[in-house]
């Protein structure tokens, strides 16, 4: 875990140590992009994948084609550039009190410390703040920031709204208290008043 990579692919079933627990523990270091290749399609262990950090995931068979057009959709999100230093006043910024989104570096700071964040985590983040106190629903939020159409788990969302909170409250509770649950509805960046 030395080395940085521009994405990771994992199977499941990984001699010696599975593909979650391999997620899990990059994860603890890097925010890699990490798509899971497997054949285990139950809901469960997509599900599970999710919670460890996966940013995709693909049930075995699958076509070679749509696996490469998966990876050069989440290099696009993560290209090379996403580190370099901007500055803050740039106009694909946003500002918030306690949470700056600097798009062109892919980088987000919460209370002036860097938020190292997957690159599914940032999108999130991300198609939230450029509409903030709008309301999305789980279904818009698969659509748009997973690109899937009526399909997948909305936990999924949940998931990842959830990692999201807990990154940012470790640095500021104020910055994550804005990522709000609307009950029934879906989930808002809500601008603190």
């Amino acid at each position: 875990m030395e080395k940085d990579y521009d994405l990771v692919m994992l199977d499941l079933m990984l001699p010696g140590m599975d593909g979650i627990e391999v997620c899990s523990r990059l994860r603890q270091a890097k925010a890699t992009p990490v798509i899971m290749l497997t054949a285990r399609g139950e809901e469960t262990n997509r599900v599970q994948g999710f919670e460890v950090g996966a940013d995709d995931y693909v049930v075995k068979p699958f076509s070679p084609r749509e696996v490469i057009y998966r990876v050069k959709a989440i290099l696009r999100r993560s290209s090379a550039t996403a580190f370099l230093h901007k500055d803050v006043s740039s106009s694909n910024n946003i500002v918030f009190p306690n949470l700056v989104i600097e798009h062109d570096a892919h980088r987000v700071t919460a209370a002036g410390q860097e938020v190292a964040l997957t690159p599914k985590e940032y999108e999130l983040l991300h198609y939230l703040a450029v509409s903030p106190d709008k309301v999305f629903s789980r279904e818009e939020l698969l659509k748009d920031v997973w690109n899937y159409e009526f399909f997948g788990d909305l936990r999924t969302v949940d998931t990842h709204v959830k990692r999201l909170r807990e990154k940012l409250n470790k640095v500021s509770p104020e910055a994550a208290a804005m990522i709000t649950t609307v009950w029934g509805v879906g989930y808002k960046l809500e601008v603190p008043k």
